[in-house]
């Protein structure tokens, strides 16, 4: 009788389980399961290329059920696009949002000795859902590839854009975003992290004009990885419910390196002391022209062939490029292109040891430059200084030595 009753209750619970509406299976791409999914932002630290002196971005997706664990990445370009460099300059290059494992990701930082940082954020089930779901659409091949601007839209400020689209409801920093009254501008910023790196400082630097120099909000700072990791730190969720819950639960650093401090000559000649050199060179060699009333033409062709060879990349700049603030620059004042297409013209008349209307008009400009450096409205890396006195020195120089030469009476034969 027990045994009749034990069959009769498992086949009564076998058609009850059975009676119930199967769970559908999740796609390869999909999500199941609330506790077994996990969404972090990844902060990386700064490289040694010009390219990764700021940082990079990414997002980790874990999937314990499925065993899933890949890293979204807006950083992916190709240095084998064709005309990349020139494309790069005129602002029109192409990155692309990519998919590695886990591993794949953090072995290549550990192997280049750049830590990362994990956040994990503390997003509801449906949350998690909408943001995977974004960034798969994303990954689409019509949608991966966009429009890099270091700036506005970069590998920082996509993966905050997704999450703030994922979110049911808003993120509140806990300050005023859009406040541009920071006291921070973009030259700041591209200073602070480029300091170890004198000579990429200094070519950033030098193509950036006076929107630079203007203060930016804090949302726009975000385009730094290491701002945007701070600021998700702070940040709290105010859900549709009415609910306040932290933006990050927890954070680690899930990379740990001994950073490589690579030196080289860029540690001994950095810009300002280049520049220094060459203008202490410079002013002697002017020097002593004018006390042998020689011009030294060959140094003030190599001189200002120079200076128009670098005064063709802020025009080009300036002309041509999408980039922001890099037009226009007062630094144009000092490295222009006439200084090649007048070196014709001008070398001639140095030899000659006569006065040349082009090296006086240079004079006067790189004094108002030089006497009104303090209000001008853009800063300049202090290596421009000697750079405009070198040049400065040169045109004085050969303006004093022609008109000594004037000045200097003639002999009069006589005859007997």
């Amino acid at each position: 009788m027990k045994a009749r009753q034990l069959i009769i209750i498992i086949s009564f619970l076998g058609m009850l389980f059975t009676a119930l509406p199967a769970k559908a299976q999740a796609p390869q791409h999909g999500i199941q399961g609330h506790d077994s999914i996990r969404i972090s932002l990844l902060t990386c630290a700064a490289g040694q290329e010009i390219y990764s002196l700021f940082g990079h971005t990414a997002i980790r997706y874990e999937n314990y059920t499925q065993g899933i664990d890949r890293v979204y990445n807006y950083g992916i370009f190709d240095f084998d696009t064709p005309n990349f460099v020139l494309r790069f300059a005129l602002g029109e290059t192409d990155y692309q949002l990519g998919i590695s494992s886990y591993k794949h990701f953090t072995a290549g930082y550990a192997y280049w000795g750049r830590d990362v940082w994990q956040q994990v954020l503390n997003l509801r089930q449906a949350e998690k859902e909408m943001l995977v779901k974004l960034l798969d659409e994303n990954y689409l091949p019509g949608n991966r590839i966009y429009r890099y601007n270091f700036f506005y839209d970069n590998c920082s400020t996509r993966p905050r854009d997704m999450v703030e689209k994922a979110i049911a409801g808003r993120i509140d920093y806990r300050q005023d975003m859009d406040d541009t009254a920071t006291g921070t501008t973009f030259r700041d910023i591209l200073r602070q992290y480029s300091a170890g790196h004198p000579w990429s400082s200094f070519a950033m630097d030098f193509c950036m004009g006076p929107k630079a120099d203007e203060q930016i909000s804090r949302r726009i700072q975000m385009f730094v990885p290491f701002n945007l990791q701070e600021d998700f730190g702070h940040a709290y969720i105010h859900d549709e419910e009415g609910d306040i819950r932290p933006l990050v639960v927890q954070e680690s650093k899930i990379v740990d390196t001994t950073a490589r401090n690579d030196k080289d000559w860029t540690d001994t000649f950095t810009p300002i002391r280049s520049a220094w050199i060459l203008f202490i060179l410079v002013a002697c060699a002017t020097l002593l022209g004018i006390k042998l009333g020689k011009s030294f033409w060959v140094m003030d062709f190599l001189l200002f062939a120079a200076a128009g060879l670098a005064g063709c990349i802020p025009v080009f700049l300036a002309l041509f490029s999408t980039h922001p603030a890099v037009s226009p620059n007062y630094l144009l004042f000092v490295f222009h292109p006439l200084h090649l297409l007048c070196l014709p013209l001008m070398l001639p008349w140095v030899r000659k040891k006569r006065v040349s209307l082009y090296m006086a008009a240079n004079f006067v400009v790189l004094t108002f430059f030089i006497a009104l450096w303090p209000v001008i409205p853009q800063r300049f890396d202090f290596a421009i200084l000697p750079l405009a006195l070198s040049l400065l020195a040169r045109s004085g120089g050969n303006i004093w030595v022609a008109y000594q030469k004037h000045k200097r009476p003639k002999r009069i034969t006589t005859l007997r």
